[in-house]
């Protein structure tokens, strides 16, 4: 059974993420502030490394923690969204959101159990860097509410992907997942590195 929702969750996510390879053309930001929204969270690797890593804690952790860790971090984002978008300051999101990368990589990697509402409190804090960001980066002129449900979506697709692969996966073992985890660190320790 969860391979057939697996299948339905990665066709799902094709479809989904196929029209954007369309956007990174020259003047097709200019006119939907959902287009635009939608493309910022798939447009760096940090963003698709900590979406992915959240979905797959998620996974690990089960239970509750399948669905609340994804929905904490897409309604907190919302909130950094809005700190971003009205100019207000936070200190180092950059270095923040790499952090993101290599913990939510790190817990991942060594398959850290934790109660549900420590991970939400986690995932939470990570997830108002990675809106401050994009609220920061919205072009002007575009609807924010609009703005924001595009990163919103692109964010839980990301999140079904992380979910979806830790399915996936089960017939390999955790061993995949945990590897996934690893190559998020590496990853993350790169970009605070400058080396990516």
């Amino acid at each position: 059974m969860y391979t057939k929702i697996a299948k339905t969750a990665a066709l799902g996510l094709a479809a989904l993420l196929a029209p954007t390879l369309a956007f990174a053309h020259p003047g097709l930001h200019s006119g939907s502030g959902l287009i635009q929204g939608f493309a910022h969270p798939i447009s760096g690797l940090d963003h698709i490394l900590a979406m992915v890593a959240v979905g797959l804690l998620a996974f690990q952790l089960g239970g509750r923690a399948l669905w609340l860790l994804p929905v904490t971090f897409v309604l907190v984002m919302a909130g950094g969204g809005a700190l971003g978008a009205a100019g207000i300051e936070v200190p180092a999101i950059e270095v923040g959101i790499a952090l993101s990368v290599v913990v939510l990589g790190a817990i991942v990697a060594g398959n850290i159990k934790m109660p549900c509402a420590l991970a939400m409190g986690m995932v939470g804090f990570f997830a108002i860097l990675h809106g401050h960001a994009h609220g920061a980066e919205m072009v002007q002129g575009v609807n924010g509410v609009v703005y924001a449900a595009g990163f919103m979506t692109a964010t839980a697709v990301l999140h079904v992907l992380g979910i979806s692969a830790g399915f996936l996966t089960t017939r390999v073992g955790p061993v995949a997942i945990r590897t996934a985890g690893g190559v998020a660190v590496v990853a993350g320790i790169g970009m605070l590195s400058g080396l990516l």
